[in-house]
């Protein structure tokens, strides 16, 4: 690696999610969500793990914040609860809820860290999930009502509003392999789910701008799969990477960007869907203009085509495990599992797949900005004798995929910043408190928060803006 410089006005940060850091669920006027539900489910999370303490950020978000200013962040990218702040999902706003996030987000400008607020990070309503979720066209529209009312309420504390975290995953986790909440297991029902998002998004950008004027600036983050073909040679391998291109990509950036869903998609998933949930005038609705793109990413796939005398079933993509895939449509691509070394996840360590998603969709929409809102590894980290926690495996991949950033950049790529995930160890998902992605460990009996090695790293990288190989 050559050493790059990363100039101002490049924002460093670290990234979180409310259920996974906040606890505090059955306080402050809080109503329950999806995940509550799902995690108190038996049998859905790993040893039956759920958010109801997590990291004790509704209790110590003070110190918190306190411990990003220490580490010079420039930003933070933090989700807000919708239950917390409007309990049913409809109707009066909790008082408390708001109150809460208001100081958050004045300690972390009082901080000098940007707030970047993601107004969805998957804890719906559990009311909503009764009227049929996002399979509902109505909590599209909830959703923008909700949008609305934190842009009033928050107004100009808030640096970026970032409609979606990863639609990718409420659909096809949530309502197709069953892996994320709600858990259902329907095809179909996860297409309808992937469109009202995007309608969600469209909708509650316009609310946003209607509240605070055109110089709001609104984003969405994408977890956009970088898909190869096992035999680059083999043509049957090269339209298996396609058609995920399709259905984990295209299937949101083509109404988001485009104003249209591609023909591959409705070919692929006609036998499940007539599709009718996309009524006219829908993509006007969602094709908005988007201020700067989030792009999350992790990892990379290897996909071929699976013969009829080639058992095995469609993979996960690094985002899930379950008898039934997320991958609607794709029943002859077959997901292989990684090689070389893995992250605690299981997935592949590709650096060069982060460059080329951003070299590919600056060629493909030139003239939005992109930022990295999510990168990160779980280690199997533990505080030492020393009473340190020595990573040198998340300082490598941290520093090996920011190398990747700083080559776009380079190449004239339009990127604003990078969010490490996660600030702080956390609960994850449906994998409970069993992986750890934080660049500050947390001891979830005491809550102590220690500071890996990669988080000072981090802040030297932040103080000196100089990546040294």
């Amino acid at each position: 690696m050559s050493p790059r410089t990363f100039p101002p006005p490049f924002v460093f940060g670290a990234a979180t999610a409310a259920y996974q850091i906040e606890g505090g669920t059955r306080e402050g006027g809080r109503g329950p969500s999806i995940w509550d539900t799902f995690s108190h489910t038996p049998g859905r999370t790993l040893g039956g793990d759920t958010g109801d303490v997590a990291a004790d950020h509704y209790h110590r978000w003070r110190d918190d914040v306190g411990l990003m200013r220490e580490l010079g962040l420039g930003g933070y990218r933090l989700s807000i609860s919708w239950p917390r702040v409007q309990p049913g999902g409809r109707g009066p706003l909790n008082a408390e809820g708001v109150v809460f996030y208001r100081d958050l987000l004045d300690a972390l400008r009082g901080a000098g860290i940007a707030p970047v607020v993601t107004l969805y990070h998957w804890d719906l309503p559990a009311e909503l999930e009764a009227e049929g979720g996002w399979t509902n066209r109505e909590t599209a529209y909830a959703f923008a009502d909700y949008a609305r009312a934190m842009a009033r309420e928050l107004a100009d504390r808030v640096e970026v509003w970032t409609t979606l975290n990863e639609p990718w995953c409420s659909a096809f986790l949530g309502y197709a392999s069953g892996v994320h909440a709600p858990g259902r297991t329907d095809p179909a029902a996860a297409l309808a789910a992937a469109h009202h998002l995007t309608l969600a998004h469209g909708l509650a950008t316009t609310a946003i701008r209607e509240e605070l004027g055109e110089a709001a600036k609104v984003s969405i983050a994408l977890n956009l799969h970088v898909t190869r073909p096992a035999d680059p040679g083999c043509v049957a391998d090269l339209a298996a990477a396609h058609e995920v291109d399709v259905v984990g990509n295209h299937v949101f950036l083509g109404p988001l960007l485009d104003g249209s869903y591609p023909i591959e998609l409705r070919e692929l998933t006609r036998h499940l869907t007539d599709a009718s949930f996309v009524r006219p005038g829908d993509l006007n609705l969602i094709r908005q203009r988007i201020d700067v793109l989030g792009v999350n990413y992790y990892c990379t796939n290897y996909v071929r085509r699976r013969t009829a005398d080639a058992p095995g079933s469609a993979g996960t993509g690094g985002h899930g495990d379950g008898t039934a895939s997320p991958w609607v449509g794709l029943d002859d691509v077959e997901f292989l599992p990684p090689s070389g070394p893995t992250t605690a996840m299981g997935w592949n360590i590709e650096p060069e797949g982060l460059y080329e998603l951003l070299t590919a969709l600056d060629n493909a929409y030139d003239g939005i900005p992109l930022m990295v809102t999510e990168n990160g590894a779980a280690y199997d980290d533990v505080v030492g004798p020393d009473g340190a926690v020595h990573d040198p495996e998340r300082v490598d991949y941290l520093r090996r995929h920011l190398d990747a950033v700083g080559r776009a950049l380079e190449d004239g790529v339009d990127v604003r910043g990078y969010f490490v995930w996660s600030l702080l160890d956390n609960f994850e998902w449906a994998y409970g408190y069993s992986k750890r992605f934080g660049i500050v460990h947390v001891d979830y009996e005491t809550q102590r928060r220690t500071p890996k090695d990669s988080a000072r790293w981090y802040a030297e990288l932040v103080r000196t803006r100089q990546l040294r190989g």
